[in-house]
Protein backbone atom coordinates (compact mmCIF):
# COMPACT_ATOMS: atom_id res chain seq x y z
CA UNK A 1 0.00 0.00 0.00
CA UNK A 2 1.12 3.29 -0.82
CA UNK A 3 1.76 6.26 1.95
CA UNK A 4 1.31 10.11 2.12
CA UNK A 5 4.96 10.50 1.70
CA UNK A 6 4.59 8.43 -1.97
CA UNK A 7 1.57 10.72 -3.08
CA UNK A 8 3.49 13.63 -1.76
CA UNK A 9 6.85 12.82 -3.83
CA UNK A 10 3.71 12.26 -7.10
CA UNK A 11 2.68 15.55 -6.34
CA UNK A 12 6.30 17.30 -6.58
CA UNK A 13 7.02 15.74 -9.83
CA UNK A 14 3.81 16.85 -11.13
CA UNK A 15 3.93 20.24 -9.99
CA UNK A 16 7.38 20.92 -11.67
CA UNK A 17 6.56 18.82 -14.79
CA UNK A 18 6.74 20.83 -17.86
CA UNK A 19 6.46 18.28 -20.65
CA UNK A 20 5.74 15.17 -18.88
CA UNK A 21 4.91 11.78 -20.43
CA UNK A 22 2.27 9.58 -19.00
CA UNK A 23 2.24 5.87 -20.57
CA UNK A 24 -1.22 3.63 -19.38
CA UNK A 25 -2.18 0.77 -19.83
CA UNK A 26 -5.61 -0.93 -19.07
CA UNK A 27 -5.95 -0.44 -15.50
CA UNK A 28 -6.12 3.06 -16.14
CA UNK A 29 -9.56 2.04 -17.23
CA UNK A 30 -10.26 -0.71 -15.02
CA UNK A 31 -11.99 1.92 -12.66
CA UNK A 32 -14.59 3.00 -15.44
CA UNK A 33 -15.46 -0.75 -15.77
CA UNK A 34 -13.46 -1.86 -18.72
CA UNK A 35 -12.08 -5.48 -17.66
CA UNK A 36 -8.01 -5.74 -18.33
CA UNK A 37 -6.51 -8.73 -19.91
CA UNK A 38 -4.40 -10.03 -17.22
CA UNK A 39 -5.67 -9.86 -13.64
CA UNK A 40 -7.15 -12.80 -11.60
CA UNK A 41 -10.81 -11.53 -13.23
CA UNK A 42 -9.95 -10.46 -16.74
CA UNK A 43 -10.48 -11.53 -19.98
CA UNK A 44 -7.41 -14.07 -20.37
CA UNK A 45 -8.80 -15.90 -16.85
CA UNK A 46 -12.13 -16.64 -18.44
CA UNK A 47 -12.94 -19.91 -20.48
CA UNK A 48 -13.89 -19.20 -24.08
CA UNK A 49 -13.85 -21.56 -27.44
CA UNK A 50 -10.71 -19.86 -28.26
CA UNK A 51 -8.30 -18.52 -26.16
CA UNK A 52 -8.63 -14.13 -25.99
CA UNK A 53 -4.82 -13.90 -27.50
CA UNK A 54 -6.16 -15.94 -30.77
CA UNK A 55 -9.78 -14.32 -31.20
CA UNK A 56 -7.45 -10.93 -31.51
CA UNK A 57 -5.52 -11.90 -33.61
CA UNK A 58 -5.35 -10.78 -37.25
CA UNK A 59 -4.89 -14.62 -38.58
CA UNK A 60 -8.25 -15.58 -36.66
CA UNK A 61 -10.14 -12.17 -38.14
CA UNK A 62 -9.66 -13.74 -41.37
CA UNK A 63 -10.11 -16.85 -41.37
CA UNK A 64 -13.29 -16.55 -38.42
CA UNK A 65 -14.49 -13.41 -39.36
CA UNK A 66 -18.18 -14.03 -37.51
CA UNK A 67 -16.27 -15.71 -34.44
CA UNK A 68 -13.84 -12.72 -33.91
CA UNK A 69 -16.95 -10.11 -34.11
CA UNK A 70 -19.03 -11.81 -31.85
CA UNK A 71 -15.98 -11.51 -29.17
CA UNK A 72 -15.35 -8.32 -30.16
CA UNK A 73 -18.36 -7.04 -30.05
CA UNK A 74 -19.13 -8.62 -26.83
CA UNK A 75 -15.92 -8.25 -24.66
CA UNK A 76 -14.30 -5.23 -26.97
CA UNK A 77 -16.75 -2.38 -28.24
CA UNK A 78 -17.40 -0.81 -25.20
CA UNK A 79 -18.54 3.14 -25.80
CA UNK A 80 -21.45 3.35 -22.57
CA UNK A 81 -18.60 4.06 -19.49
CA UNK A 82 -16.96 7.10 -18.75
CA UNK A 83 -13.75 8.89 -18.15
CA UNK A 84 -12.67 8.38 -13.99
CA UNK A 85 -10.33 10.51 -12.11
CA UNK A 86 -7.41 9.33 -13.66
CA UNK A 87 -8.62 10.39 -17.05
CA UNK A 88 -9.63 13.87 -15.82
CA UNK A 89 -6.77 14.55 -13.67
CA UNK A 90 -4.22 13.83 -16.93
CA UNK A 91 -6.75 16.47 -18.78
CA UNK A 92 -6.22 18.96 -16.31
CA UNK A 93 -2.35 18.55 -16.02
CA UNK A 94 -2.24 18.68 -19.76
CA UNK A 95 -4.30 22.20 -19.84
CA UNK A 96 -2.01 23.32 -17.05
CA UNK A 97 1.02 22.44 -18.64
CA UNK A 98 2.40 19.77 -17.12
CA UNK A 99 1.95 16.70 -18.97
CA UNK A 100 2.99 17.19 -22.62
CA UNK A 101 1.46 13.72 -24.23
CA UNK A 102 -0.43 10.58 -23.13
CA UNK A 103 0.77 7.38 -24.88
CA UNK A 104 -1.99 4.43 -24.24
CA UNK A 105 -1.77 0.82 -24.86
CA UNK A 106 -5.96 1.30 -24.51
CA UNK A 107 -8.59 1.39 -27.41
CA UNK A 108 -12.03 3.09 -25.52
CA UNK A 109 -11.13 6.03 -25.96
CA UNK A 110 -11.15 7.19 -22.78
CA UNK A 111 -8.34 9.52 -22.57
CA UNK A 112 -9.89 12.11 -25.40
CA UNK A 113 -13.52 11.65 -23.64
CA UNK A 114 -12.04 13.34 -20.44
CA UNK A 115 -10.04 15.78 -22.42
CA UNK A 116 -6.66 14.98 -23.78
CA UNK A 117 -5.69 16.84 -26.67
CA UNK A 118 -2.40 14.77 -27.50
CA UNK A 119 -2.72 10.94 -27.13
CA UNK A 120 -0.65 8.29 -29.13
CA UNK A 121 -2.88 5.55 -29.33
CA UNK A 122 -0.18 3.01 -29.71
CA UNK A 123 -2.95 -0.20 -30.09
CA UNK A 124 -5.57 2.01 -32.32
CA UNK A 125 -9.28 2.71 -31.28
CA UNK A 126 -12.58 1.33 -31.33
CA UNK A 127 -14.08 4.02 -32.52
CA UNK A 128 -12.08 4.21 -35.83
CA UNK A 129 -13.70 1.59 -38.25
CA UNK A 130 -12.38 1.00 -42.01
CA UNK A 131 -12.83 -0.99 -44.85
CA UNK A 132 -10.37 -3.44 -45.88
CA UNK A 133 -11.25 -2.97 -49.64
CA UNK A 134 -11.87 0.67 -50.29
CA UNK A 135 -10.52 1.80 -47.12
CA UNK A 136 -13.94 3.98 -46.34
CA UNK A 137 -14.09 5.41 -42.84
CA UNK A 138 -17.28 3.74 -40.71
CA UNK A 139 -19.09 4.82 -37.43
CA UNK A 140 -18.52 2.61 -34.24
CA UNK A 141 -21.94 2.70 -33.94
CA UNK A 142 -22.42 0.90 -37.20
CA UNK A 143 -20.45 -2.25 -36.02
CA UNK A 144 -21.76 -2.24 -32.25
CA UNK A 145 -25.73 -1.98 -33.52
CA UNK A 146 -25.13 -4.34 -36.53
CA UNK A 147 -25.38 -8.13 -36.38
CA UNK A 148 -22.77 -10.69 -38.39
CA UNK A 149 -19.83 -9.65 -40.34
CA UNK A 150 -20.03 -5.47 -41.32
CA UNK A 151 -19.43 -5.03 -44.42
CA UNK A 152 -19.18 -2.36 -46.92
CA UNK A 153 -21.21 -0.79 -50.22
CA UNK A 154 -18.11 -2.23 -51.99
CA UNK A 155 -18.33 -5.54 -50.47
CA UNK A 156 -15.10 -5.29 -48.82
CA UNK A 157 -15.11 -6.62 -44.95
CA UNK A 158 -15.04 -3.49 -42.45
CA UNK A 159 -12.33 -4.17 -39.49
CA UNK A 160 -11.35 -1.58 -36.18
CA UNK A 161 -8.28 0.23 -36.74
CA UNK A 162 -7.21 -1.67 -33.61
CA UNK A 163 -3.74 -3.51 -33.28
CA UNK A 164 -4.52 -7.22 -33.27
CA UNK A 165 -2.06 -10.02 -32.49
CA UNK A 166 0.72 -10.54 -35.36
CA UNK A 167 -0.12 -6.75 -37.08
CA UNK A 168 2.56 -4.05 -36.18
CA UNK A 169 1.96 -0.77 -34.72
CA UNK A 170 1.09 2.40 -36.76
CA UNK A 171 4.33 3.63 -37.69
CA UNK A 172 3.38 7.45 -37.41
CA UNK A 173 1.80 6.65 -33.81
CA UNK A 174 4.90 4.57 -32.75
CA UNK A 175 7.10 7.46 -34.16
CA UNK A 176 5.52 10.23 -32.02
CA UNK A 177 5.45 8.37 -28.80
CA UNK A 178 8.64 7.97 -28.90
CA UNK A 179 9.90 11.69 -29.60
CA UNK A 180 6.88 12.90 -26.58
CA UNK A 181 8.92 10.01 -24.06
CA UNK A 182 12.38 10.68 -25.83
CA UNK A 183 11.51 14.91 -24.58
CA UNK A 184 10.14 14.24 -21.23
CA UNK A 185 11.40 15.67 -18.65
CA UNK A 186 9.26 12.98 -16.10
CA UNK A 187 7.61 9.98 -17.13
CA UNK A 188 4.51 8.70 -15.51
CA UNK A 189 3.67 4.53 -15.84
CA UNK A 190 0.25 4.06 -14.74
CA UNK A 191 -2.19 1.02 -14.76
CA UNK A 192 0.09 -1.49 -17.05
CA UNK A 193 2.01 -4.57 -15.54
CA UNK A 194 4.68 -3.66 -18.60
CA UNK A 195 3.79 -7.28 -20.25
CA UNK A 196 2.92 -6.26 -23.78
CA UNK A 197 5.78 -5.55 -26.13
CA UNK A 198 6.58 -3.79 -28.07
CA UNK A 199 4.72 -1.02 -26.66
CA UNK A 200 6.45 -1.87 -22.93
CA UNK A 201 9.70 -1.13 -24.62
CA UNK A 202 8.79 2.63 -25.79
CA UNK A 203 9.58 3.36 -21.72
CA UNK A 204 13.22 2.55 -22.69
CA UNK A 205 13.39 5.92 -24.97
CA UNK A 206 12.73 7.98 -21.70
CA UNK A 207 16.46 10.47 -20.96
CA UNK A 208 14.65 12.79 -18.27
CA UNK A 209 14.54 13.28 -14.49
CA UNK A 210 11.95 10.64 -12.76
CA UNK A 211 9.79 7.31 -13.42
CA UNK A 212 6.74 7.01 -11.35
CA UNK A 213 4.91 3.26 -11.82
CA UNK A 214 1.30 3.61 -10.54
CA UNK A 215 0.16 -0.26 -10.63
CA UNK A 216 -1.61 -2.74 -8.47
CA UNK A 217 1.26 -5.32 -7.78
CA UNK A 218 4.89 -4.29 -9.28
CA UNK A 219 5.75 -4.25 -13.05
CA UNK A 220 6.98 -7.45 -14.60
CA UNK A 221 10.07 -4.96 -16.10
CA UNK A 222 13.15 -4.01 -14.43
CA UNK A 223 12.28 -0.75 -13.17
CA UNK A 224 15.24 -0.20 -10.65
CA UNK A 225 15.44 3.03 -9.57
CA UNK A 226 12.25 4.42 -9.90
CA UNK A 227 9.55 5.28 -7.36
CA UNK A 228 6.50 2.72 -7.22
CA UNK A 229 3.08 3.53 -5.93
CA UNK A 230 1.15 0.35 -5.25
CA UNK A 231 -2.39 0.94 -5.74
CA UNK A 232 -5.84 2.18 -8.02
CA UNK A 233 -4.45 4.93 -10.35
CA UNK A 234 -7.76 6.66 -10.45
CA UNK A 235 -7.65 6.41 -6.57
CA UNK A 236 -3.74 7.74 -6.40
CA UNK A 237 -4.14 10.94 -8.51
CA UNK A 238 -7.77 12.20 -6.74
CA UNK A 239 -5.21 12.59 -4.19
CA UNK A 240 -3.66 15.36 -5.94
Amino acid sequence: MYTESDIANLRAVIKNSKRAVFFGGAGVSTESGIPDFRSRDGLYSQKYKYPPETMLSSEFFWSHTQEFYDFYREKMLVTDVSPNAAHYKLAEWEREGHIAAVVTQNIDGLHQKAGSKNVFELHGSIYRNFCTKCKMPFPVQRIQKGKGIPRCACGGIVKPDVVLYGEPLDENVLDGAVKAIRAADNLIIGGTSLNVYPAAALVDYFRGENVVVINKGAPAKDMRGVTFIDGKIGEVFSQI
